[in-house]
């Protein structure tokens, strides 16, 4: 478990941290991957049901729920993090920021692999649902309250419902600007009056 590593990690993706002693007591987003991380080991070790009660424990004291058969890698963020929920077969990469009410779901009732996996650098903004055996490619970014049911490329930014692609992939320096994307709805909805305008012109010359 790489404590000082983790906490560097708070101080790079959240710019409101100010002080070691707060992030050890006041960010449940990394209590809850250090309590994931010995419900894992437990689970590897075939003790599922001491690993499912440390789940649920850390459930109660920081409403984020991650299954203990959750992969995760290094430097996984969980900014504020209440209502995140990741379900059994999902896998993390490295260096993933995480905000609130994220939910990594499965799609299907047979035991297989059914929640996504999420690659290293990603970002998956506020509210966003990704379901099924998906995969995020690396570097890509999840507009807040999107809704993910395809795979999604590396460096790549989807937004919406059902999410769609826009301009612009994510990097390091750009992780928290999550205004820098296209309006793909508002340029559908402009065409669409177009088209409108369009059909009132050519009506209105027939008659």
């Amino acid at each position: 478990m790489n404590i000082i590593e983790d906490i560097k990690t708070v101080f790079a993706k959240d710019p409101a941290a100010r002080g070691i002693i707060e992030v050890l007591f006041c960010y449940p987003g990394l209590h809850a991957v250090w309590l994931h991380r010995l419900a894992h080991g437990l689970w590897k070790l075939g003790l599922r049901l001491p690993a499912r009660l440390l789940s649920q424990l850390g459930r109660a004291m920081t409403g984020i729920e991650i299954h203990p058969g959750v992969t995760i890698g290094r430097r996984f963020f969980i900014d504020h993090g209440m209502g995140v929920v990741i379900g059994e077969t999902a896998e993390i990469g490295d260096d993933v920021l995480m905000y609130q009410g994220v939910v990594l779901g499965g799609t299907s009732l047979e035991k297989k692999k059914r929640h996504p996996t999420i690659g290293s650098g990603a970002v998956i903004g506020a509210g966003a649902i990704v379901l099924g055996a998906i995969h995020v490619g690396e570097r890509s970014r999840i507009g807040a309250g999107s809704v993910v049911l395809k795979d999604v490329p590396c460096d790549t930014t989807v937004f919406g419902v059902p999410a769609k692609p826009g301009h612009g992939g994510a990097t390091a320096a750009s992780q928290l600007d999550h205004d820098k994307v296209d309006d793909f709805y508002g340029e559908e909805l402009k065409l669409l009056w177009k088209e409108i305008e369009c059909l009132k012109k050519t009506a209105g010359g027939n008659k």
